[in-house]
């Protein structure tokens, strides 16, 4: 994978911005828990092809790179998670999420594997192809609805393995708030992460 740092950019690109090639098909852009911009592109993609998929997200990214900005500064001026916190939200999630889970299950149609509570840096949720079922404990520091989003996302990948519109449709059909709840985690959810990492010394 190669990596250039673009700490005095050409005019179209934005100032400190990382631009990644790797095999990927797409481009695509990130914005670093630090504010910065990554750029993610295919490995023969032309510097004119990336600077006019930057010219046209360029309000995206000043809005967002904000964002995650006041975030991170929020977050240094907070405590970090002990690993007694982590245990506590740990156990509070082994009661609480199994019942969300059985609650959306229902509404929806459908089986579950084994649940499993984990401490993540950067998943909210996961789901295999058998069922099993993975969410991270800091959903207990978020709104109860914010949770069941979550719950909701994973159960319905017992349905339709991907992302498509017919996935996130049968998601607006159970729970008619999930782009709201889906932006709390994109606004807020990145000073949970920050107090975890913290707590660990990263």
């Amino acid at each position: 994978m190669m990596k250039k740092q673009y700490a005095s950019a050409a005019r179209t690109f934005p100032e400190n911005s990382q631009l990644i090639r790797s095999r990927r098909k797409t481009l695509a852009l990130q914005i670093a828990e630090d504010g910065h911009l990554i750029i993610r592109v295919p490995m023969k993609c032309p510097e004119s092809e990336i600077a006019s998929f930057i010219d046209k997200h360029r309000s995206w990214i000043e809005k967002h790179s904000e964002k995650v900005r006041q975030a991170y500064a929020m977050a240094q001026q907070l405590e970090p998670f002990s690993a007694q916190d982590i245990r506590s939200m740990a156990e509070r999630a082994a009661v609480i999420i199994p019942q969300r889970v059985r609650f959306y299950a229902e509404k929806l149609g459908v089986t579950y594997g084994k649940i499993t509570i984990r401490a993540q840096k950067t998943k909210w949720g996961s789901c295999t192809s058998k069922g099993n079922l993975s969410f991270n404990c800091l959903l207990m520091e978020a709104p109860p609805e914010v949770l069941d989003s979550i719950v909701v996302h994973e159960l319905c990948h017992r349905i339709h393995m991907d992302h498509s519109k017919l996935f996130y449709s049968k998601i607006y059909s159970v729970f008619p708030d999930y782009d709201k709840c889906s932006s709390w985690l994109k606004d807020s959810g990145g000073i949970l992460i920050k107090r975890l990492t913290m707590g660990k010394g990263q």
